[in-house]
């Protein structure tokens, strides 16, 4: 099966259902008091990280992820039964982004991990909530919230701790079978590796780490070209890059230092953060004549670096990276990258800054008495407050004034009898 590790498909919560208006109608009671129930709340959207999954494939065919909404709520004081959630299960690994601000809604680090996505709406009022020494016969109700949606887009980022980088053909595949059970396949074209693979190794001490071979970097990567950010996702994860070079230069007609900046810089550029992972220069090839050449410039050049030497294909050497990788391993700090950068995620919680509240009320003057009324905050009320009777027109027109709806009409010169729409209803100014 093809590695599939990006999908985009859409989550919506279900709707809360509406509350009820009735009221008692029992023998010899007369003018019964009101017994609305309250509507059910939407059923959410709830991802759970599943070890058992490899591939977003599910998320591939799949587009949407719909969760029922709740029933409304009925006489006699009854409750409306709550929508049903929508469970969704999603490999290890997995990130997923809101395609609308880009902000990271989830991060699956744990088998069993379990997020809320999308969170179902919240069930209206019946009319037995509004009930007061006032008014004992109320017709007010409230509709059901409508639930969350998104646009997601999810990634599936290799969970390794070491990633081993570089062109193709530097060795990584043999190297990574050297050191570790993977079966990753090796051949003498480019390309060999299209998805990652991964293996578990152990250095001589017994201390065990995961490595994924990346698929081989070109330049321009970081724009996308060759297989770009089908590669580039995955180092994000990895705690160590091992980034490994022919130190041969296949066979003497390749500048090594070049080789190696050319990826460093691509590194950089997809994201500056990851120049900030630690780094252990494999020396591969080292049994060759033109590696044993090249590595003494090269050493010197990068004289500050961690270098070592080894051949994949002939082992040499093997044990002495893998101590180093699994010394590193024991300080390395285990945070994605967006973590660096500032915009943390807190385990199973979306996580929101406060942001000042902002005036989206737009009243548009459409021409010969005719009004538009626009904005979130306008939207929640008309969707909260359906005008189906008469106390909720009164409620609705309240809600209104207080959010000073009224006042921006009067203002921009509304004047008697115009029309105002508001979303799909039309009122008369009778200001």
């Amino acid at each position: 099966m093809k590695f599939v590790d990006v999908a985009l498909f859409e989550v919506k919560a279900g709707k809360g259902g509406d509350g009820a208006v009735s009221f008692r109608h029992e023998l010899f009671v007369a003018n019964g008091g009101p017994n609305g129930g309250d509507g059910g709340d939407g059923g959410s959207v709830i991802f759970i990280g599943d070890e058992g999954k490899s591939s977003l494939l599910d998320l591939k065919l799949q587009k949407n992820y719909f969760a029922f909404d709740g029933d409304k709520g009925d006489i006699k004081n009854m409750h409306g039964r709550d929508g049903k959630d929508i469970i969704v299960k999603v490999p290890v690994g997995t990130v997923l982004i809101d395609q609308i601000s880009q902000k990271i809604l989830a991060d699956f680090t744990s088998e069993g991990q379990k997020i809320i996505l999308a969170k179902g709406g919240k069930g209206g009022k019946g009319n037995a909530r509004f009930a007061n020494s006032r008014n004992k016969a109320p017709t007010i109700f409230e509709a059901g919230e409508l639930g969350e949606k998104y646009s997601i887009r999810a990634e599936l980022k290799v969970l390794a701790d070491v990633g081993f980088v570089g062109l193709p053909n530097a060795g990584k595949s043999t190297l990574l079978r050297a050191i570790s059970n993977s079966k990753a396949e090796v051949a003498d074209y480019p390309f060999t590796t299209l998805n990652p693979q991964l293996g578990v190794s152990r250095d001589n001490q017994g201390r065990s780490f995961t490595v994924a071979d990346l698929p081989g970097l070109i330049e321009g990567a970081s724009l996308g070209k060759g297989l770009g950010h089908e590669f580039l996702r995955h180092i994000e994860r990895c705690k160590i890059i091992c980034h490994v070079i022919d130190m041969s230069g296949n066979y003497g007609t390749e500048d090594v230092i070049k080789n190696y900046e050319l990826i460093r810089n691509e590194l950089k550029t997809y994201n500056l953060n990851l120049e900030k992972r630690p780094e252990i220069i494999v020396a591969n090839k080292i049994d060759l004549e033109e590696a044993q050449i090249n590595i003494i410039d090269f050493k010197e050049k990068y004289k500050d670096s961690q270098i070592i030497e080894i051949s994949g294909s002939k082992k040499i050497n093997i044990g002495s990276l893998l101590t180093a990788i699994a010394d590193i391993l024991e300080s390395a700090p285990d945070i994605p990258l967006w973590e660096i950068t500032g915009n943390e995620i807190t385990e199973g919680v979306k996580v929101y800054t406060y942001e000042a509240p902002v005036n989206d009320i737009q009243v548009i003057n459409l021409g010969n008495g005719r009004w538009d009324v626009k904005g979130e905050s306008v939207f929640k009320i008309y969707q909260k407050t359906p005008i189906a009777t008469h106390d909720n027109l009164l409620l609705f027109n309240e809600k209104m004034k207080k959010l000073g709806v009224y006042d921006i009409l009067r203002e921009k010169g509304a004047a008697k009898g115009d029309l105002v729409k508001i979303f799909e209803i039309e009122l008369e100014w009778m200001d």
